[in-house]
């Protein structure tokens, strides 16, 4: 088993190696498209799941990416969605409380969780009602987030 997993990799924009040998990264949908400025955009994962429901076992990962889409308006078949992904506007506090909670229990004890979040449609702060859990540290006057978290072990 790899040690890490980026729970939603979509076309892996933030990493510099892209098929790093110790990463799984997982997506919910796979896509070769060219966007409307002439790019192409991959999302190829490893495996395709739902982050709210992942085909692993717990404790499986040392670390964990989350980077979940942050857009909950944006036209289905737009540049947007496809790069980023989409939220349901009606029940995105519970699939993010879902996915959150199930990158938890495949993380490791003492594991950490890097949560990157875009506050341009639904703010940070909101996120944080919704989730049980509360960051080590993180950037707070960004836009984009990058938020570190760490699982609870055994005292």
């Amino acid at each position: 088993m790899k040690k890490i997993l980026d729970a939603c990799c979509g076309s892996r924009m933030f990493w510099y190696d892209k098929q790093n040998k110790d990463v799984l990264y997982m997506d919910n949908r796979q896509l070769d498209d060219t966007l409307c400025d002439g790019r192409s955009l991959k999302v190829e994962p490893d495996v395709v799941a739902d982050f709210r429901f992942m085909p692993f076992d717990d404790n499986s990962f040392y670390h964990v990416v989350f980077d979940p889409p942050h857009l909950i308006k944006a036209g289905e078949s737009s540049w947007l969605a496809k790069k980023y992904g989409k939220l349901d506007e009606s029940n995105w506090k519970s699939d993010i409380k879902q996915g959150f909670d199930e990158c938890m229990r495949v993380l490791k004890t003492n594991g950490t969780l890097v949560f990157k979040w875009n506050e341009d449609q639904i703010k940070l702060a909101e996120i944080l009602k919704v989730i049980d859990y509360e960051p080590l540290y993180g950037n707070k006057r960004a836009k984009t987030h990058w938020i570190v978290f760490m699982k609870a072990g055994d005292s």
